[in-house]
């Protein structure tokens, strides 16, 4: 009997700030057991370049377990970079865009924040950096404001649904 061949799964998460990016990502890799790692929270805490973010996924990869990624993907250039040395290294690359109204957005960078200017500065910097997902990146959409239970059986449905197409 042969063991089980399938590729080890790597979800990648992205979308605006307070999306609910963060949220989905801890209760989705509590809920499957899937090891989370937030790769702009990483740069931010220890400066290191997105140079240096690669050569960590790297390592991560070695372990062959399925992951979640978060940050290091808001355009398509960089998410291409990832996917490929995902794929590179065995892996089944999936992206997750989380989409939230920028109205809700703006309301959580004001709570975070505790300031307006500093929330409308903050939204107005992050966001010019974003690009939405190409047509040829297949990637697997979620509202933001719904309840996690309904996000995470849209991404097991969607999963499937990328499964059974290739």
């Amino acid at each position: 009997m042969e063991g089980n061949k399938s590729k080890p799964r790597a979800l990648l998460v992205f979308g605006a700030p307070c999306s609910g990016k963060t949220t989905f990502a801890e209760k989705f890799g509590k809920k499957f057991k899937i090891a989370v790692y937030d790769f702009d929270e990483l740069r931010k805490e220890h400066g290191f370049s997105r140079s240096e973010v690669l050569v960590i996924l790297e390592q991560i990869l070695k372990t062959k377990q399925n992951i979640l990624v978060e940050g290091e993907l808001n355009t398509e250039k960089e998410r291409i970079e990832i996917r490929n040395l995902l794929r590179e290294n065995g892996y089944e690359p999936s992206l997750i865009w989380i989409q939230t109204d920028v109205a809700t957005i703006r309301t959580r960078l004001k709570s975070k924040f505790k300031s307006v200017s500093k929330a409308k500065d903050f939204y107005d910097t992050a966001v010019a950096g974003i690009e939405a997902p190409g047509e040829n990146e297949r990637a697997i959409i979620l509202s933001g404001k719904h309840t996690f239970e309904t996000q995470a059986k849209h991404v097991v449905a969607g999963l499937a649904d990328l499964a059974n197409t290739k």
